[in-house]
């Protein structure tokens, strides 16, 4: 079977992809492109995934550096091979290392670096995510040289509803449109977050995971669910 993918035309050397939940052995619940090693999932068919993935994108499945993330802002430079230390970004400027963050209703984002010497940047940005500035950090982390974002598929505002205290949270440190009624609408966030960290060319997948069954979603899928994810490079 082949992976289908959702390709970023990032502006330089980089190879950048979205994965669906499609093209993959795992079966069930997790069928079958499942990337998260962090569920019921058969670990060697999550390995098998993780692959076939590389493979679609020309990437060398043994160099593949991934992090255990944890919802927070640390964005790490990538190492090939690496998949332990804690973060929900990595980064690198060295060519042919591929970079894997995974999603279920979070965000997936990449930044690329359009001026200087290549280097790219994959991060997971959930609602705690987005509130201790992982963004920010993403941006940080690859410094000036005229970057440029692409915002992946992640739950929408059409369904993601939350409570009084997530949703004064996000008013107070994102303003009155990070909400739709009881909504909070994280693409919107991710955008305006880039834009003012000084990223002048963000591009936006606004395809809700929730929605579509062609992705994994924590939510509609009540936490049994698999993982989809980003993967890039520099090239």
């Amino acid at each position: 079977m082949s992976v289908p993918l959702l390709w970023w035309d990032a502006p330089g050397p980089y190879e950048v992809a979205f994965s669906t939940r499609w093209g993959g052995v795992s079966e069930g619940a997790f069928e079958s492109l499942n990337l998260g090693l962090l569920t019921d999932d058969a670990a060697e068919n999550v390995e098998e995934n993780r692959r076939r993935l590389c493979d679609a994108v020309g990437a060398d499945p043994s160099c593949l550096a991934m992090n255990r993330q944890v919802h927070a802002a640390t964005v790490n430079r990538a190492e090939a091979g690496a998949r332990g230390r804690e973060g929900d970004g990595l980064w690198t400027d060295e060519r042919g290392v591929p970079m894997l963050k995974v999603t279920a209703d979070c965000l997936p984002v990449a930044l690329a670096r359009r001026e200087g010497q290549p280097a790219l940047a994959l991060l997971h940005a959930g609602r705690l995510g987005l509130l201790e500035g992982i963004l920010e950090a993403g941006v940080a982390a690859l410094g000036d040289g005229g970057l440029a974002a692409a915002v992946g598929p992640g739950i929408g505002p059409c369904c993601y509803e939350v409570g009084g205290e997530i949703a004064a949270a996000y008013r107070s440190r994102f303003g009155v449109a990070a909400l739709r009624g009881r909504n909070v609408d994280l693409w919107t966030v991710a955008e305006r977050v880039l834009r003012d960290a000084g990223v002048p060319d963000v591009e936006r997948i606004d395809i809700c995971t929730a929605c579509n069954k062609e992705f994994f979603s924590h939510r509609r899928d009540g936490g049994t669910t698999g993982r989809q994810g980003v993967i890039g490079y520099v090239a």
